[in-house]
C-alpha cells in the first residue's frame, strides 16, 4: 500500500517536520511506503507529483495551513490538525490502511469525476476558518520578523536616531528604520491576501491584496486585515458560484477580468464601509492602552503582553511609546 501525506504548521518550522518524521517512522514500523510533502517557511519540499497522487491508496493531511487539498479529489483523505500527525500517526495511517478514510469529492487527478456514494470528508467550519487564518499568519511572519529586526537595530543608535530633527540622528539608522517600516507596512495586506488565498485560491489572493491595502490605508489594524481576508475569499467563492454556468470558452475571461473586477468592486467597497467601525475599534484599543499608562504597571504589562501574543500590538503599542 502506498500512502502520501502533506504537513504544514503556521510558522513552518517545527511542527511541520515533527509531523513528517512521526508519520514516516510509523509507516516504517508497519512496513508501508509513505511520501510526505512539507509546507515549511522555505516553501514546499519533497513535493508530491501527479504520479504520486494518482498511484496513492490514501492521503493524510496533517496541517494548520492551506496545502492545496483540492488536488487529492477522488482519493481517500483524512484531514486533521498538524498536532494529530505528531501525537497519533498510527491512527491516521490505520484510517488509510483500513479504508475508513472518506473520499474527497470532485474530479480526480485524471480529471474523472468521483462517482462513489461513500461518505465524503467534511472539514469543520471552525477548522477551515483556523486554517485560512493560519495561512495568512504563516506568510506574514517573515515580513514581521524582518521589519521588526531592522527597526530594533536602528534603535541601537539611539531611540530617536531615525528622526532627522533629533540630535541623535544617524543616516544609517534612518535607512534601517525606513526599510523596516516599509516591510511592516506590508503586514496587513499580506495577511489579508493569504487568508483569501486559502479560501478561494489565486483569484482570492488578488482580491485579498487590494482589500488588505484598503484595510491598511484606513488604519483598521490587524483585525481589519483578518476581516478583509475572509471577506475577499468568500466574495470570490460567491462569484465562482454565480458565474459557474458561463460557457467553458469564457473561463479565461472569468479568471483575468470578471473575478478581479467584480471582486474588487464588491469586496473593496464593502471593506471601505467596514473601515469606519474597524478603525473605531482600533482607536478604542489605543485609547484603552493609553489610559493604562498611569495605572498599575503590572496590569499594563499583562495587557500589552497579551496583545503582543495575539499579534494585535503594532499600532496600539506605538501609542504607549
Amino acid at each position: 500500500m502506498k500512502i502520501i501525506a502533506a504537513t504544514g504548521c503556521p510558522t513552518g518550522i517545527a511542527h511541520t517536520f515533527m509531523a513528517k518524521e512521526a508519520l514516516e517512522e510509523e509507516a516504517k514500523k508497519q512496513g508501508l511506503t509513505i511520501k510526505v510533502e512539507t509546507h515549511g517557511q522555505e516553501g514546499v519540499q519533497n513535493e508530491l507529483t501527479a504520479t504520486d497522487i494518482a498511484e496513492a491508496d490514501g492521503v493524510i493531511i496533517a496541517a494548520d495551513k492551506d496545502v492545496h487539498a483540492e488536488r487529492f479529489a477522488g482519493k481517500r483523505v483524512i484531514n486533521v490538525p498538524v498536532t494529530r500527525g505528531i501525537k497519533d500517526p498510527a491512527a491516521l495511517i490505520a484510517a488509510i490502511v483500513n479504508q475508513t478514510a472518506p473520499i474527497m469529492p470532485g474530479a480526480s487527478i485524471t480529471g474523472e469525476p468521483q462517482q462513489s456514494s461513500e461518505k465524503r470528508p467534511k472539514q469543520s467550519i471552525g477548522h477551515s476558518i483556523y486554517v485560512a487564518l493560519m495561512n495568512g499568519v504563516s506568510h506574514m511572519l517573515p515580513i514581521v520578523v524582518a521589519g521588526g529586526v531592522m527597526i530594533a537595530i536602528s534603535f541601537m543608535f539611539g531611540i530617536y536616531s531615525a528622526d532627522s530633527k533629533s540630535e541623535e540622528f544617524n543616516q544609517f539608522a534612518f535607512y534601517l528604520n525606513s526599510i523596516g517600516g516599509l516591510a511592516m507596512s506590508l503586514m496587513v495586506p499580506i495577511l489579508t491576501a493569504y487568508i483569501a488565498e486559502a479560501i478561494a485560491k489565486r483569484p482570492g489572493l488578488i482580491i485579498g491584496f487590494i482589500v488588505g491595502m484598503i484595510a491598511y490605508t484606513n488604519e483598521t489594524g490587524f483585525l481589519g486585515g483578518i476581516v478583509g481576508g475572509f471577506l475577499a475569499g468568500y466574495v470570490v467563492l460567491g462569484l465562482q458560484y454565480v458565474l459557474r454556468k458561463l460557457p467553458p470558452a469564457l473561463n479565461g475571461l472569468k479568471a483575468i477580468f470578471l473575478y478581479p473586477v467584480l471582486g474588487i468592486f464588491i469586496a473593496g467597497l464593502t471593506m471601505w464601509f467596514l473601515s469606519a467601525p474597524m478603525e473605531a475599534i482600533n482607536q478604542g484599543m489605543m485609547s484603552f492602552l493609553a489610559g493604562l499608562q498611569n495605572t498599575n504597571p503590572l496590569i499594563l504589562g499583562i495587557v500589552v503582553g497579551m496583545m503582543c501574543a495575539f499579534d494585535m500590538g503594532g499600532q496600539s503599542i506605538k501609542q504607549l511609546m
